[in-house]
């Protein structure tokens, strides 16, 4: 298998920056995949790792060996494309067989062992069946699959998928993602993998590349992403429902307070152990979360005084009632209810604004019915509003 790095990445087309100074490490083994909205630059990366573009600067690096202006087939890569781009007029088993019969005098491979190499991933693959057929006869799992053969029959040090679930059904393309995951692990083989479905890179990667606008945001594991998002656009970016983003100010008050109750007491923006401020952050008029002081002087010391919180939806608990406990509770009105069965997403009107909360489906409300939500302040995120970055 093998490593790939990326080296102060560069791709213009015009004026258009689609590569802007990309910098990654993909370890060796590894599940990485490349995430964003269409647009972003994320096929275009993978196809400068792959040869079919060559950059305006920087270097592609393959297990420590320089490879930017090497051809394709020099790579020692494999790709799987999204439309699968199988030829109509060859059977499946001609199919898989092209990338060896291509290559069959260069590295001296008989008839007989292209056709134990074909066998053999096909079978591996499930499709052992089908080696007779055409394209045109086959489902699109089916074609995925000989997609996936025709990529892996060469043993390749690094496999790279571009989109290869979206053009299949929503129950077919959950399937394929853990089969796909189960593929890649059993193999051990070096995989980056291009998508736009944050619920694919979630499950499937050992770590995501987050990008928008040419640039990567944020790189981290799947967990790292979802809790602790270094900017705005991977906050809202990642998460089913996305989280909550609500405007809010940051205020020194006149005299020191004391926090409300040591229940709220259990880290987050609150603090450990610290029971009185003199601080804390403004939302609506109505939402008033008090800032230990240790994460106070943060915010001091960069001059903030206008942020955002960020909260997922899973964080915030509805009552019909006040709660025992007024802090971190806001009165609200519920718009929309999305019943899921095992749960529901209520979209809640806070003033003008809408939030998404996700609740139990036992939870009966209605729309129009006035709540109580009730956000766990030690999961709330903070961000500088002018920047978009995490503060706290």
């Amino acid at each position: 298998m093998a490593k790939v790095e990326l080296k102060d990445i560069v791709k213009k087309f015009g004026k258009v920056i689609a590569v802007d100074h990309v910098n990654l490490k993909i370890e060796d083994g590894e599940f990485f995949t490349l995430l964003g909205p269409s647009g972003c630059g994320k096929t275009t990366t993978l196809r400068i790792i792959a040869g079919l573009e060559f950059p305006d600067e920087g270097d592609v690096i393959i297990d420590d060996r320089v490879v930017t202006h090497l051809h394709p087939k020099d790579r020692d890569i494999a790709m799987v494309f999204q439309n699968y781009a199988l030829y109509p007029h060859m059977t499946v088993f001609e199919n898989i067989a092209f990338p060896l019969e291509a290559r069959r005098k260069q590295h001296g491979l008989s008839k007989e062992e292209i056709r134990r190499r074909v066998v053999e991933v096909a079978k591996f693959l499930g499709i052992e069946d089908l080696l007779d057929r055409y394209p045109g006869q086959l489902s699109g799992g089916q074609q995925q699959r000989v997609a996936l053969a025709r990529a892996l029959v060469r043993k390749p040090k690094v496999w790279l998928l571009d989109e290869p679930l979206s053009n299949l059904d929503a129950k077919l393309r959950v399937l394929m993602r853990g089969e796909l995951k189960k593929l890649q692990k059993t193999l051990g083989i070096t995989t980056i993998y291009v998508t736009h479905d944050q619920v694919e890179a979630m499950s499937m990667s050992d770590r995501v590349a987050v990008m928008n606008k040419g640039k990567v945001l944020q790189v981290g594991s799947p967990d790292d992403l979802y809790n602790k998002p270094m900017d705005i656009f991977v906050a809202t970016f990642i998460g089913s429902p996305p989280m909550n983003i609500i405007s809010c100010v940051f205020e020194e008050l006149a005299k020191e307070i004391e926090y409300i109750s040591p229940v709220e007491l259990k880290g987050g923006i609150l603090g450990e152990g610290e029971v009185f401020t003199r601080y804390q952050i403004n939302c609506y008029d109505a939402l008033k979360i008090p800032v230990a002081p240790s994460y106070a002087s943060i915010l001091l010391e960069k001059n903030v005084k206008e942020v955002f919180i960020g909260v997922r939806p899973e964080y915030m608990e509805i009552h019909k009632i006040p709660p025992q406990f007024e802090l971190g509770v806001l009165k609200a009105k519920v718009d929309v209810v999305e019943a899921l069965g095992s749960e529901n997403i209520l979209n809640i009107l806070v003033g003008s604004d809408l939030v998404k909360v996700k609740t139990p489906g036992t939870l009966r409300v209605n729309p129009g019915e006035e709540i109580y939500v009730r956000i766990d302040l030690s999961k709330i995120l903070v961000f500088d509003k002018k920047s978009g970055k995490l503060i706290i």
